[in-house]
């Protein structure tokens, strides 16, 4: 008998580890309240202490001593505060999006990004823990995140678009500028922290197909440091110590001190170094375990936490296997194929587009493969970890060739055999998912839209302004691109939609604006057509709540069961 869906959406997770009181203890973000909260720890292992008390989720964390600070928004709406935890105080609580950034060298400081000033661009200030005291350091023009504090300053990163960064240091006391990756091609320069020395380490692909480890000496000379195999995308340093994470194939390898670690095939978030440099933490996933954290140390790689799998089986939970499928132009797309073959069928797309699905625990996926349906999540042209020739295949016009991919592995799937097929996605899944049921309408037999993109038009008129540059050099802009845009929008094709519909959005989401759900769901209406229409007042992009995951999942799991495997 299989395990209830509430079950599985109960499955926890621990993520996110920072370092408490000289390495005794371990902070952390996790759901076992049922909304990310933050948690601290005895660095070997024990009952965790939930830290901060509200029903509104804490993201972002840093740590330095005894101190924890966090972000925090309202309903999903992005526009996180910063707060202290144990005791919960506010040090930075405009009404206003605010990036986390990093602690002072001597500790007693914050450094962090935030758009008060014009909802746009995001400035560099600073703010003293113990008083609050806080200085505007650099106002800069743009989305601008900080890295790393250093000596030589706070390092600074600038996006022109997911793929294509400036790193800049800051001089905390005067404000002044200096730009470190002058570069006219799109370059990527993510992560990158500051070591000891004053040189950066940052993963760039200047010059390759994929992000090497680099080091940019305090001369501006740069030294490659890995091969151009595979995306390095975590780095953690202390004093005379390095540890950095690469993506081979979606799996994610462990490297410290010039060493290959040993560990589970999955997904490592991120890493941090104890204070003494003597241990490093690191959270990970694989697909048949939630994430945890782990501590890399002299007895080896010892787990920390132990999510709670909320009644569901280890032994139920499936690894996929991998599989590629021909597209038109015989482009090999790989995919993770989850559960049974041959058999009724969900294509799952991942957002971004510049994102990638990875062998990663995913509740709803586990529990439909689980309950017969075979579920394929691909990385279609346009997806990271496959080079940025690879990640460039669907830019601006070129995205209806990433539409084909999936159409492709429609067919594979069994669509033209007669095997219900269905299509899902979130954020920009969910626009694939809309595409494909409007541009191959024949191939899918059910589509589940969340927090999707329905006219690319209204969706860069409306997302967070100081996204909308970021996006369009991805999907084009709406001073040059209007016309494409418009041809590349699901909403003028609905006559073509036969396949019946669910669309999930969060009322807050501002980055697809409700609007966008609001659009498709009222021209399908308007025709008579079968759409589902599930709003929750209190999400954003996404949802995070339990309460709001209970309800939501458990109607799409009787949705694809209806009309994927009943349809057989």
């Amino acid at each position: 008998m299989v395990t209830g869906i509430e079950s599985y959406l109960r499955i926890r997770s621990a993520h996110t580890p920072r370092w408490l009181d000289d390495g005794a203890r371990i902070a952390f973000i996790g759901d076992q309240t049922g909304t990310p909260q933050a948690y601290a720890m005895p660095a070997d292992g024990g009952w965790p202490e939930l830290l901060t008390h509200t029903s509104e989720r804490a993201s972002s964390i840093l740590t330095r001593g005894s101190t924890v600070v966090f972000t925090r928004d309202v309903g999903g709406n992005e526009r996180g505060r910063i707060w202290t935890a144990d005791p919960e105080r506010a040090l930075a609580d405009a009404d206003a999006i605010h990036e986390l950034g990093a602690f002072s060298p001597d500790a007693t400081s914050v450094a962090f990004t935030h758009t008060a000033r014009n909802g746009v661009d995001f400035d560099l200030a600073v703010v003293t823990v113990a008083s609050g005291e806080r200085r505007e350091i650099a106002m800069l023009v743009g989305w601008h995140s900080v890295l790393d504090w250093g000596s030589r300053g706070v390092l600074v990163a600038r996006a022109r678009s997911n793929v294509d960064h400036d790193l800049l240091l800051v001089d905390p006391e005067s404000g002044a500028v200096e730009l470190l990756t002058a570069h006219d091609l799109p370059e990527q320069w993510l992560p990158a922290v500051l070591d000891t020395d004053g040189s950066v380490l940052a993963a760039t692909d200047r010059a390759t197909e994929h992000a090497r480890l680099v080091r940019l000496a305090v001369d501006g000379g740069l030294t490659a440091m890995t091969a151009d195999d595979a995306d390095v995308e975590a780095i953690a340093v202390t004093s005379g110590r390095l540890a950095y994470v690469r993506n081979v194939g979606g799996v994610s390898e462990l490297t410290v001190d010039g060493a290959v670690v040993g560990i589970p095939a999955g997904v490592i978030g991120s890493l941090a170094f104890s204070p003494d440099g003597g241990r490093l933490a690191f959270d990970l996933t694989t697909p048949d375990a939630p994430f945890d954290v782990y501590v890399l140390g002299g007895d080896g790689v010892c787990a920390v936490t132990r999510a709670d799998l909320g009644g569901v089986r280890r032994a139920d939970l499936v690894r996929p296997t991998l599989v590629t499928v021909e597209s038109f132009d015989g482009l090999s797309v790989p995919y993770l194929l989850y559960g049974p073959t041959d058999a009724p069928s969900l294509c799952w797309v991942h957002g971004g587009p510049e994102s990638q699905s990875r062998p990663a625990l995913n509740a709803v996926v586990q529990f439909l493969a689980a309950r017969g349906i075979s579920v394929a999540v691909p990385n279609v042209r346009g997806s990271t970890g496959y080079g940025k020739s690879y990640t460039a295949l669907d830019d601006v016009a070129l995205r209806p060739h990433s539409v084909a991919d999936l159409a492709a592995l429609g067919r594979e799937l069994g669509a033209t055999r007669g095997v219900p097929v269905g299509v899902m996605g979130g954020s920009y899944g969910g626009y694939m998912t809309l595409a494909a049921i409007t541009e191959y309408p024949e191939l899918w037999s059910a589509a589940v839209d969340i927090v999707g993109i329905a006219n690319l038009v209204t969706f860069l008129e409306r997302t967070g302004a100081y996204r909308r540059a970021l996006r369009e050099a991805e999907y084009g802009s709406l001073e040059r691109d209007r016309d494409l845009l418009v041809a590349l929008s699901p909403i003028h094709k609905v006559d073509r939609i036969r396949t019946p519909l669910m669309v999930i959005h969060g009322a807050n989401d501002p980055r697809v604006p409700i609007s966008e759900a609001e659009q498709i769901v009222g021209a399908i209406e308007a025709r008579g057509g079968d759409v589902t229409y599930l709003r929750y007042e209190d999400e954003g992009h996404g949802l995070v709540r339990l309460a709001n995951r209970v309800d939501a999942y458990p109607q799409v799991a009787a949705f694809l069961e209806r009309h994927l495997l009943h349809a057989v």
